[in-house]
């Protein structure tokens, strides 16, 4: 599939349903693979760099920080990943690691063999999933609001989880505004801030997706992260993990305490947090995120 007359041939927003909201300089794109049809944002060239969207967002997460990679020389690749945003499957259901599997076939099409990666939460998962199945593919890691899958699990991590039983309770048709408030934000997000993240909630395969996600990718990730799965491997990309301070299951304290035999598990391995920062890290503090990323990219996945 010729990637880039796709994108130009949709690359006029009001083109989608509903409209995409508002982002200068991108490209957009439907890019097919087996069973999928993908909404790919992107922009820039150089070094292709890869974005993870979380939970319950899309490619729009990344307005701000994808402009910012593009401007120091980075192609950056903005999918909607299964399930989210204005991507479509045959398929409603999602596997465990069909995200992962989307997105080699993803990157087999775009012509990309490697990329710096950065993630967000649920995007995180599959940027672990991709990271330990085919290393050679992740040139370097920027995982955000997730710690590592090495870590020592504790119980003071149960708050983290306490989004978990009402997102399968609720009902498809009930909008996830109540996501976007304290205690995942510092700063209350506006408006068009909201409409530009929820607007897709007009999609009815969006509604049914979130029970699918989570029976799909969560329930099976848990085992692994509490078990040993992830302990009996080795992470081979260089991982920078960041938190945002306020993002309180997740004190600094406690995130030490649980990575501290990361030389174990991990080549190269640090942590960061983020002042004035909870869990949508990218929408309280876009600037340090932008920062933290370029350094990561520059110092530890250089060309060599």
């Amino acid at each position: 599939m010729d990637a880039s007359r796709v994108g130009e041939q949709f690359a006029e927003t009001a083109y989608w349903t509903p409209p995409l909201p508002e982002a200068r300089g991108f490209e957009h794109a439907v890019i097919e693979t087996p069973g999928l049809r993908s909404h790919v944002a992107s922009i820039g060239k150089g070094p292709p760099v890869l974005l993870l969207h979380g939970f319950p967002q899309h490619w729009w997460q990344w307005r701000e920080i994808a402009p910012a990679l593009a401007q120091r020389g980075y192609r950056v690749i903005c999918p909607d990943l299964r399930g989210a945003g204005w991507t479509s499957a045959e398929d409603p259901r999602i596997r465990h690691e069909a995200r992962m599997h989307d997105l080699t076939a993803l990157l087999d099409v775009l012509g990309v063999d490697r990329a710096h990666l950065m993630t967000h939460d649920l995007g995180a998962i599959t940027g672990m999933h991709l990271a330990y199945s085919y290393p050679e593919r992740v040139r370097s890691l920027v995982q955000l609001s997730v710690p590592p899958g090495f870590l020592r699990f504790t119980p003071k991590m149960m708050p983290a989880f306490s989004h978990y039983p009402p997102l399968i309770l609720r009902s498809p048709t009930r909008s996830l505004r109540w996501l976007f408030a304290p205690p995942y934000i510092t700063r209350p997000m506006s408006e068009t801030t909201l409409d530009g993240y929820l607007r897709v909630e007009q999609r009815p395969e969006i509604g049914r997706a979130t029970r699918a996600v989570m029976f799909g990718m969560i329930t099976p990730e848990i085992p692994r992260l509490v078990g040993t799965h992830y302990k009996k491997r080795r992470l081979q990309p260089p991982t920078l993990v960041a938190f945002g301070r306020h993002d309180h299951p997740f004190a600094e304290p406690m995130v030490r305490r649980m990575c501290r035999d990361h030389a174990r598990h991990a080549d190269r391995f640090q942590l960061a947090f983020i002042d004035g920062a909870a869990h949508f890290v990218t929408d309280d503090a876009p600037d340090a995120v932008i920062a933290l990323a370029l350094d990561w990219f520059e110092r530890e996945g250089a060309e060599g």
